[in-house]
């Protein structure tokens, strides 16, 4: 799953890049003028865009518009760059760049592990743009991984995870920004690593209202996404939600295939090898009959 949040935040660094090179490239006549659209949409014109696609690399619209947000990137202060975003999108309501200002910021605080602050930096780009498939899933995945059954807003949390899961998985093929001369292949990578995501978020809400059966359904599907691939981490889950229904030869399988696929000494690994203990002592001769079943990390 690493290699997925990477990919992930490369995308938005070339769009954080492109929105910067594009405008240099292109300038309006004089501050204050706009811009005529490009005949695609708001796409970068003569660059290449899968067949259904019509976002291209978001561009300022004046050179007031890039100057405001040459100053919003120049903080090296996340609360700093997040007020200054703040007024930024206040100034240009209609500016492409603030989504592109609010995901950069969702890609800094998760990095940070300040997962409160990527939530709200996530849902502020998706009131901008709620069919972006990136903050969709980035805000789905930090809420499902960071809910408690403790928590007075469970409910509402998870619910929101699944809507905007749903919403990244509906949206991946057409709502994702794509900066110009990007590589086809970086771009369904891309788009693969969004839709894995977003299955094992449903699979992780499904684990937490100990819906098993469902999780296990949507972490087969994220696995399906890239079986070339495979994520270690997912079928770590899948063990897991597989072990709450007594399917205990098939969690041995995941179990398996989560210690050959995760990295050596890592928490991942030493989780599924503990995992492999218990079913195969649940599988032998002297089952601990009191020992539960463990819950998704």
């Amino acid at each position: 799953m690493k290699r997925a949040f990477l990919l992930i935040a490369s995308l938005a660094a070339a769009n954080f890049a492109a929105a910067q090179t594009n405008t240099t490239s292109t300038p309006p006549a004089q501050t204050g003028t706009q811009q005529s659209a490009p005949a695609n949409g708001n796409a970068v014109p003569n660059s290449p865009m899968p067949a259904g696609h019509t976002k291209g690399a978001p561009q300022a619209k004046t050179q007031e518009e890039f100057k405001a947000y040459q100053d919003v990137v120049s903080k090296t202060d996340t609360t700093q760059m997040e007020q200054a975003a703040d007024a930024f999108a206040q100034k240009f309501p209609n500016s492409d760049l603030r989504v592109v200002l609010y995901n950069a910021l969702m890609n800094t605080y998760r990095n940070g592990g300040a997962t409160d602050r990527a939530i709200a930096a996530g849902r502020k780009a998706l009131a901008i743009d709620p069919t972006d498939p990136v903050p969709n899933v980035m805000v789905a995945l930090s809420l499902a991984q960071s809910t408690r059954d403790t928590d007075l807003d469970k409910d509402d949390r998870l619910n929101e995870a699944a809507k905007d899961a749903q919403r990244a998985i509906d949206n991946v093929d057409t709502g994702m920004a794509i900066p110009p001369n990007t590589p086809p292949e970086k771009v369904q990578a891309a788009k693969n690593s969004i839709t894995q995501m977003a299955y094992e978020t449903e699979g992780t809400v499904a684990m937490l209202k100990k819906d098993y059966p469902a999780a296990e359904a949507a972490f087969r599907k994220g696995l399906d996404v890239n079986k070339a691939e495979p994520d270690g981490v997912l079928y770590l889950r899948l063990a897991i939600a597989l072990d709450n229904q007594k399917k205990y030869p098939e969690a041995m399988e995941a179990t398996e295939m989560a210690i050959k696929y995760n990295q050596a000494g890592s928490e991942a690994q030493n989780l599924a090898t503990q995992e492999k203990t218990r079913l195969q002592k649940l599988t032998g001769s002297t089952p601990p009959a009191a020992t539960p079943a463990p819950t998704a990390q």
